[in-house]
């Protein structure tokens, strides 16, 4: 693997996750090559000595594949494999094979193909060397049509083949989202850098059993499950494919179909690794390709994921100065803190439900059964004045109604949950 510093990128991260990369599209590290530029070799990327010293690892390690933790021109793809002997593959290259080994459906199957044959279309050349000739057409090729120009049009067709099925895909997402909006239906969308714990949370929220593991693009195929909140009909959570900097735009355009469900959420939770030391740079890669995909307007509660693992730091809330929340501090894999990103949630979704304690003297019995009927009670607890407390959620005009129907007064029994003071500015 060769990895390049330059004066605008931060090395040691980039190389960590690089490796990390190179792993997971199954491939063995032999050599690790390294050096600095002040700007790329139009020939070979590396410039002249340092490729070479690429091909003497090469050739002592028998390499199959060296892998460029850049974005490589063909022309320089194609002189670094007549120099070296062998296989080259860029980053782009490298996420496009890595994102065809996970993807699991149809749709995924589709769209990393999509993105895959738009990358090899500037590709066409590498291996022919009877271009220059002229050929007579057998079958497919017409009279006078060279190699690459046939290779140009077949390509062509299976793009537009692709754009088809996936069009078809697209038509049938849409006709859920429109049914979804028609019955008023809240969307979440979950969103954030790859291996930030999006799909564990997805499970811990849903209870759901999708593919969660510790590396780099575990989850490609968008998944959407409901999510009970207890209050209201239950919202709709999808899980989305993570981002990456340097995202090939190839993948960018060619997920548009799954990046839909991000673009038309009504809310997003943008999941950050809260013990990876880069979160503030990964955050903003996510939010350059929300931008990308025209959803930066659309409302976002950060979730900062793994506080398990963080030194000093609890299960929070934090709120802006206008008391809304903007961030929750929580744990995936052992559920700390997801009580309290439920409750955001409820306040996001459900801006008119109340959460609070209500005090029900012994003479309510008929109201607190009302409520359990209703689903509205989280906990039921007595104190020593002999009234029953019942910790509540539900709609404040609904828990209106019910009270004065059993001529009871809702102002003086009603205590309402106070909302947190915003927490102290903590570097995220």
């Amino acid at each position: 693997m060769v990895h390049l510093a330059f004066a605008f990128q931060e090395y040691e991260q980039a190389n960590a996750e690089f490796l990390e990369l190179v792993r997971s599209a199954g491939a063995t590290v032999l050599d690790s090559i390294s050096g600095k530029r002040a700007k790329p070799d139009p020939r070979y990327f590396a410039g002249a000595g340092k490729a070479e010293e690429i091909a003497q690892s090469v050739a002592e390690h028998k390499a199959e594949l060296v892998v460029f933790n850049h974005d490589l021109s063909p022309s320089q793809e194609r002189n670094l494999e007549k120099l070296l002997q062998c296989r080259v593959l860029d980053r782009a290259g490298l996420i496009l094979d890595i994102f065809a080994r996970r993807a699991r459906s149809h749709e995924g199957k589709l769209q990393v193909e999509l993105a895959q044959l738009r990358h090899l279309s500037t590709r066409l050349v590498r291996g022919w060397s009877h271009l220059e000739r002229q050929k007579g057409g057998i079958g497919l090729r017409g009279p006078g049509e060279t190699q690459l120009e046939t290779d140009r049009r077949l390509l062509g067709a299976r793009i537009k083949k692709l754009h088809r099925r996936l069009k078809k895909v697209g038509a049938r997402r849409e006709q859920g989202r429109a049914a979804r909006r028609k019955s008023g239906t809240p969307t979440i969308s979950v969103v954030g850098y790859t291996n930030a714990g999006k799909s564990t949370l997805f499970n811990r929220l849903t209870d759901s059993d999708i593919y969660a593991a510790d590396q780099l693009f575990a989850t490609l195929d968008p998944t959407l499950r409901k999510l009970d909140l207890d209050v209201g009909e239950p919202v709709v959570l999808a899980d989305t494919v993570g981002f990456i900097r340097d995202l090939p735009h190839e993948l960018v355009a060619a997920f548009n179909a799954t990046l839909e469900e991000t673009h038309q959420a009504h809310l997003l939770l943008h999941v950050i690794d809260a013990a990876d030391p880069e979160r503030r740079e990964h955050s903003a890669e996510v939010n350059s390709v929300l931008k990308e995909i025209g959803a930066n307007e659309i409302a976002q509660i950060e979730v900062m994921n793994k506080v398990d693992i963080c030194r000093d730091r609890e299960p929070s809330l934090e709120r802006d100065e206008h008391g809304r929340i903007t961030r929750v501090w929580c744990s995936a894999v052992t559920g700390a803190g997801v009580d309290l990103l439920r409750e955001a949630l409820v306040e996001q979704c459900y801006p008119d439900t109340v959460q609070g304690e209500i005090a029900l003297p012994a003479s309510a019995g008929r109201l607190r059964s009302r409520l359990f009927e209703l689903g509205a009670v989280k906990q039921e607890r007595h104190n020593r004045a002999g009234e029953t407390l019942l910790r509540i959620t539900m709609d404040r005009y609904d828990l209106e109604r019910v009270c004065r129907q059993e001529g009871m007064d809702f102002t003086q029994m009603f205590n309402e949950q106070p909302r947190q003071a915003p927490a102290p500015a903590v570097g995220a």
